[in-house]
């Protein structure tokens, strides 16, 4: 599936621009050294998207097929399902030297220094073999007072991972969680084939910016990236940064993506925009696992509640920026609801975890294969008090590992929802 060439660094664009190299002993072949292979078509390697489009600057991922996407224009949605995480591409190869051209998007924000560029991670035979990054692409310029945004083109650039060993071996490219990435081009110096499939369950998981990354250090170490991994699984992660909202577009997503073990976190964005009361909550939680279920009747599925966030355990949101600190690159979050609200029914995240609970357990007399986990088990007051949240909302990197480790245990380990049946 390769189309080989004789490689020179002057006469393809990707290599024009400065790169980041992957942590190996060697460099790149030199010019005219070595036999390059180009991948003819992308779309064969990519896991952990629901669609790809074809655009005029290449591959595009997408974490939401393209009706549901219609459904929704908001910009918000729009950004957090086009950045890939849990997207990567899948292969066997001998080769010792990778090339991927890509056009990324990176977010910025007006007054606020420039954010750390997006972390590729290499992956061989499942183990940690190297991390890129890379530059150019487009900038889009948020001016959060003002609520407007600005885009500035940039061009295409190139990951480069080298050394790799010469013997055929499973790779995986994970690009980066916190940035839209166009794959442009793939080439290697031996031939490139898809992986078969590892036969290993398919985890599909839903959730909001702290499933989607939030503030991880990189693509495989997002806290439900570092739990597939512990857990022997293949992710499709639908976490949607400022998007859990119980849409029904999503909820068909996830009815109609083959998968054998899914996961719903629901709560914090719904309190963050203010969405809905109480009287609309509790029916939309049904409808949103009724659609699930019309394609996934017996699959375990588990239904997670919030971790802990001081600020909205009991008083509602709409949760609104702290720009007191922005110029030292941290945007902060506050709670800007009133607790004597909740008795009109706004939401708060105490109140979630016991609908939640109430709701799964009313559930499960009828489907036993609906569960329930506490967020705060993952993630509580004891944790915040060792590992603040440094905005208020999201976890950091740290958090993330932890909250992966835990979840692992509970949903993959010994008695817990998604273990292996005993033989």
């Amino acid at each position: 599936m390769n189309a080989p060439n004789d490689h020179d660094g002057g006469q393809d664009p990707g290599r024009d621009h400065d790169q980041d190299h992957g942590h190996s002993p060697t460099t790149a072949p030199a010019s005219g050294a070595a036999r390059w292979f180009t991948v003819p078509d992308l779309a064969v390697l990519v896991r952990g998207a629901l669609d790809l489009e074809r655009t005029e600057h290449g591959l595009l991922p997408h974490r939401l097929p393209a009706r549901a996407r219609a459904q929704c224009p908001d910009m918000q949605l729009s950004v957090a399902e086009g950045q890939p995480s849990g997207v990567r591409l899948v292969f066997r190869t001998r080769a010792t030297a990778l090339e991927l051209d890509t056009l990324r998007t990176k977010m910025e924000y007006r007054g606020a220094p420039p954010r750390p560029d997006g972390v590729y991670d290499l992956l061989i035979d499942g183990a940690p073999a190297g991390q890129a990054r890379t530059t150019g692409g487009n900038v889009v310029l948020v001016d959060m007072a003002a609520t407007s945004a600005e885009t500035r083109p940039g061009p295409v650039g190139t990951v480069r991972f080298t050394g790799l060993p010469g013997r055929d071996k499973h790779v995986e490219i994970w690009l980066p969680h916190n940035e839209t990435t166009r794959l442009v081009s793939l080439r290697a110096d031996a031939a490139v084939e898809p992986a078969p499939d590892s036969g290993r369950k398919v985890w599909l998981h839903h959730g909001s910016s702290i499933s989607h990354g939030s503030d991880a250090a990189s693509p495989t170490t997002t806290w439900p990236a570092r739990a597939a991994r512990l857990g022997g699984v293949e992710l499709i992660n639908l976490g949607l940064g400022g998007s859990a909202l119980l849409d029904p577009f999503t909820a068909r997503a996830l009815r109609d993506t083959a998968a054998d073990l899914i996961s719903v976190k629901i709560g914090i964005n719904l309190v963050n925009a203010d969405l809905m009361r109480m009287r609309a909550f509790v029916p939309a939680v049904h409808g949103f696992l009724d659609t699930i279920r019309e394609g996934h009747p017996t699959a375990p599925l588990l239904v997670v509640s919030p971790i802990h966030c001081p600020i909205h355990e009991d008083t509602p949101g709409p949760s609104a920026p702290d720009f007191s600190q922005l110029s030292a690159g941290r945007l902060g979050f506050r709670a800007a609801g009133d607790p004597a609200e909740r008795a009109a029914g706004k939401l708060t995240l105490t109140a979630i975890r016991d609908e939640l609970a109430r709701i799964v357990a009313q559930r499960s007399a009828d489907d036993p294969h609906l569960h329930y986990l506490d967020g705060q088990r993952l993630y509580g007051p004891a944790d915040f008090a060792e590992l603040p949240l440094p905005d208020e909302l999201h976890p950091d990197a740290a958090t993330h590992l932890r909250m992966g480790e835990r979840f692992a245990t509970l949903a993959f380990g010994p008695g817990g929802p998604f273990a292996p049946a005993s033989a």
